[in-house]
């Protein structure tokens, strides 16, 4: 696995922190095959390493046969966790370090820690099926699924095929750096060379932002890839994915500043971006 992933494995495999890490496996174009969270289940280094892998639900057949092909012949089992479920933990808009909440070792989760991609995702909670969230953390509120979307959207987190579509997200647009999930010192990994030339020469034209719209549009009325243009008519990217009035997309930092627009059904659409403000400080300049 750790030529595998562009994040440096060996870190939980040590059994110190952190207890989760995020990655990109890349193809040898060094484009994205899939964005993963890890998990350390093992607690010391004399243990066998156990690592559970979180990815898109719809990925779980080619994330197994990509690991399995690399495989050769290490004594490596790698299988489906279908008994167990995840939630995301979302601070609320008021809370400052949920941690203080959160209780040290519930008897129901099998992990609870904080998300290795940013700090505003607040931390992720894996449990059995059938285990009550509202009794692992008491106080908390269950929300669905389109409530974590939106949070997503709002921060401009990409997760999943649809904001990160497999062979042609380029991982550093992606914002991988700035959500943990890259070591430019691990060492060689497959689709390292693109990756690590446009690091160095820091050179990235072109990110993921969170947008939004003046009022929330229809359910799939925005194709997928759709192109976003200046008021003049130039091309400044492109949609990947959302819900209501915010999404995501891959747009030139040159324009961000600009007044955007979407063409759908023939109509304009005016949409803005904002970076976001758990990036960097010095980031999008």
């Amino acid at each position: 696995m750790l030529g595998l992933l562009t994040n440096d494995v060996t870190r939980l495999l040590a059994a110190e922190l952190p207890r989760a890490l995020y990655a990109h496996a890349l193809n040898v174009q060094g484009r994205c095959l899939c964005d993963l969270i890890l998990y350390r289940l093992h607690e010391s280094p004399e243990e066998e390493p156990h690592i559970l892998l979180e990815c898109d639900s719809g990925m779980l057949d080619t994330v197994q046969k990509h690991l399995k092909l690399y495989k050769i012949r290490r004594k490596v089992n790698i299988t489906p966790c279908l008994d167990l479920s995840l939630w995301a933990v979302i601070p609320g808009e008021r809370t400052g370090d949920i941690a203080s909440s959160l209780p040290q070792c519930p008897d129901q989760a099998l992990i609870l820690t904080p998300d290795p991609r940013t700090e505003v995702m607040g931390w992720r909670l894996i449990a059995k099926k059938g285990a009550n969230p509202s009794e692992v953390i008491p106080g908390s509120h269950i929300g669905n699924i389109q409530d974590y979307h939106r949070h997503r959207y709002k921060q401009g987190i990409p997760e999943g095929v649809k904001d990160l579509p497999p062979g042609v997200a380029l991982p550093l647009e992606s914002n991988l750096a700035y959500m943990n999930g890259i070591s430019f010192t691990k060492g060689c990994y497959i689709g390292q060379e693109l990756t690590a030339r446009t690091h160095h020469t820091g050179v990235i034209r072109k990110r993921l932002l969170p947008v939004r719209f003046a009022a929330p549009l229809p359910k799939d009325s925005i194709p997928e890839g759709a192109e976003i243009c200046t008021e003049l008519g130039k091309s400044a990217g492109r949609f990947r994915a959302g819900g209501g009035e915010l999404g995501i997309a891959l747009l030139r930092l040159a324009n961000i500043n600009e007044p955007l627009c979407l063409k759908i059904a023939g109509d304009k659409v005016k949409l803005t971006a904002s970076i976001p403000e758990w990036w960097p400080k010095t980031a999008g300049k």
